[in-house]
């Protein structure tokens, strides 16, 4: 139904010469596709909402979006064609810092704003000046963790994580924050793009953790923690944003209880804030049966931002305009949730928030 209600909103968006072209490449199918459907589908609820209202002073907003199943090969190959042949003027949205590396020479060479990946990895962060988050770090993710669970004590933390370069630098980052506290975390690493093994579960209950910190996608995470459980296995377990908080949920179901996960954005939940009320809207407008998830509402909310920047690019919007424009767009308030990028500090998101799971998929802060 989703990629349904997608290309339906595409089909019905005329291409005219004043299209404002924005690419993503993202996981839309696979064994991520719930979290990358959901960043493309929260952008284009907003951006459908400016397009209705008339678009922008500079043409319509188009996102196109080439799917990438989770391969990082195929998504730098996509960010070259997106650059180079459909030049778009910004790369919005990508699912992981692992999909987002690979592509950095294509954004260097290009010059084009890379905008809003999902990721609060410190990989990312250190590539070029072209690159925007709105997120938090995994490091402000583990210390609001750390604070959730209250006196570490004697507690046995193991991680749970990626055997690649970026799944060993998230390990180190929940290590760094954890000597402060004086507990050194146990590694268990698995392979990405794999199930979780025997010998991945084995070595996690030889750990004998008090609490299992999950640094993976939700696929993996769901099939630990469903194990973990059957097994009678008394540990706390929480994860980091990487998962998708909505989508673990609804992988866990009625696994999900007692599970924890830091969230970048308020739940969908939270009517108070005036952001998540326009995201829902745009998101209803757009015509989406299922409800919002967090994920939805973070790309909602950075889509959000980057058309901010839009307007204040001036009358002929570019990648270098864009640029500009991103770049000295301070301290902004896109309705309850606060961006602030500066000259030289393109990282503008500090909000973070632990949230629990519940067995019908929702997810509550």
């Amino acid at each position: 139904m989703r990629l349904l209600a997608c290309s339906l909103l595409l089909a019905a968006a005329p291409v005219f010469a004043q299209d404002i072209l924005v690419g993503q490449s993202a996981p839309l199918t696979g064994g991520n596709a719930e979290l990358g459907n959901d960043i493309r589908n929260g952008a284009l609820a907003y951006f459908k909402k400016v397009n209705d209202a008339g678009g922008l002073p500079q043409g319509r907003i188009k996102l196109v979006t080439l799917d990438d199943r989770n391969d990082a090969k195929v998504a730098a190959e996509n960010t070259q064609k997106l650059v180079n042949e459909q030049n778009v003027v910004a790369l919005f949205g990508y699912a992981s810092s692992t999909l987002s590396v690979p592509s950095m020479p294509t954004v260097l060479e290009g010059k084009v704003p890379f905008f809003a990946p999902f990721t609060g990895a410190d990989t990312i962060r250190k590539q070029n000046e072209y690159v925007y988050t709105i997120r938090a770090t995994y490091a402000d993710e583990i210390e609001k963790i750390v604070n959730f669970w209250g006196n570490l004590g004697s507690t046995r933390v193991t991680v749970l994580h990626y055997d690649d370069a970026v799944g060993r630098q998230n390990f180190e980052t929940v290590a760094a924050v954890l000597k402060k506290f004086n507990r050194q975390p146990v590694s268990v690493a698995i392979q990405r793009n794999a199930d979780v093994t025997d010998a991945n579960f084995k070595a996690v209950v030889a750990s004998d953790p008090n609490v299992l910190v999950v640094t993976t996608l939700y696929a993996p995470a769901a099939q630990m923690i469903k194990k973990l459980k059957a097994a009678n296995r008394a540990t706390m377990i929480t994860s980091l944003s990487f998962a998708g908080a909505s989508q673990l949920a609804k992988a866990l179901g009625p696994d999900a209880s007692g599970v924890s996960v830091a969230i970048d954005v308020p739940t969908p939940r939270t009517q108070s804030v005036a952001v998540i009320r326009e995201c829902t809207d745009a998101w209803n407008a757009a015509g989406y049966k299922e409800p919002m998830s967090v994920t939805a509402v973070e790309s909602c909310i950075a889509a959000k931002v980057l058309v901010e920047g839009m307007k204040r690019s001036g009358k002929e919007l570019t990648r270098a305009s864009l640029h500009r424009s991103l770049a000295t767009l301070g301290r902004y308030d896109a309705g309850g949730y606060v961006v602030d990028f500066r000259p030289g500090f393109h990282h503008g998101g500090s909000y973070v928030a632990m949230a629990l799971l519940k067995p019908n998929g929702e997810v509550r802060e």
